[in-house]
């Protein structure tokens, strides 16, 4: 069943665009990521601009991380001053990702710029996952109890200025480096139409010590708020958010992530990194082949202004 995409301007398979959708909130559901670093990808495969492909994301994720806020909000899993720190620079960073987006767009540059970024990005998440996953199962089979990272130590990072006190994740901490990782992510969530969290809970954990209680609750607020404003600020300035493709997305997703999540619960998590980190890589891989491949058609013609 084909329907036009009005943004997009292309007619696209509705079925095929909400498989995808249900297959991406499976693996959302299944590793609890927000999983636009594979949707942004699948849509520009089947053809579909990564400027539109970027803007539109973001509102699905916007929605999908909605509900996961309001769940680990009522569960108390949630750190409203951490959040509001991450946010105050994910605010910025989304403001400077989409600004950049759009000068990139404006040189006729975006397309080559995501593509790279997503090769370089992916591949190096990927293969670390990769690496940790099979280690993480090499010591299991060995019998030797799984090594713990205490969410208490303190590292460099524990001794920069400007501390402030997290009472729920009982912690007191530099806002420097709270404030720069919700920038970094909020910028490279508003020009790759990713959520971030598969690289922001890794940062919170490892890098902040903040407690895995509050971790994902937390991240699911940055998410929210980053992308909600990423998809206002994509609408207004670039008019690239397709609402249709965006709701066909949803749907798809939070079916999908009904039976994601409860597959999830059966795999163990070494096995569930390992996959994840297969997966990541090869999207990374698919990336760069279409990076190095000649294309079918070697010209494109693309409408940049109009004459009065």
């Amino acid at each position: 069943m084909q329907i036009f995409l009005p943004i997009a301007d292309l007619p696209v398979n509705m079925f095929l665009i909400l498989a995808m959708g249900m297959a991406v909130g499976f693996v959302s559901g299944m590793f609890g990521v927000g999983g636009g670093f594979l949707m942004t990808p699948l849509l520009i495969f089947v053809g579909i601009s990564p400027a539109v492909a970027v803007a539109s994301v973001s509102s699905h994720i916007a929605a999908s991380s909605l509900t996961g806020a309001l769940s680990y909000w009522r569960r108390r899993a949630i750190d409203p001053a951490l959040a509001f720190v991450l946010l105050s620079g994910g605010v910025v960073g989304t403001a400077l990702g989409v600004a950049l987006f759009t000068l990139l767009r404006s040189l006729g540059q975006l397309d080559l710029t995501i593509a790279v970024s997503y090769v370089a990005l992916l591949s190096t998440v990927g293969g670390l996952m990769l690496w940790e996953g099979i280690g993480a199962l090499r010591h299991a089979r060995r019998g030797l109890p799984p090594k713990l990272r205490r969410s208490g130590s303190h590292g460099w990072i524990h001794g920069l200025p400007l501390k402030m006190r997290f009472k729920r994740s009982k912690m007191y901490l530099s806002v420097i480096p709270v404030i720069a990782i919700g920038l970094l992510i909020g910028f490279v969530g508003a020009v790759m139409g990713i959520g971030g969290a598969f690289l922001l809970i890794p940062m919170m954990i490892y890098i902040l010590r903040v407690p895995t209680s509050t971790t994902i609750g937390t991240a699911q607020v940055l998410t929210l708020a980053t992308m909600t404003m990423a998809t206002l600020l994509h609408a207004v300035t670039n008019h690239q958010v397709d609402a249709v493709l965006a709701l066909i997305l949803m749907i798809g997703g939070v079916t999908g992530a009904q039976f994601g999540a409860r597959a999830g619960q059966r795999i163990r998590g070494e096995q569930l990194r390992l996959l994840l980190g297969l997966l990541i890589l090869s999207v990374g891989i698919r990336f760069a082949v279409e990076l190095v491949i000649q294309p079918q058609e070697l010209f494109t013609i693309r409408e940049i202004g109009t004459t009065p």
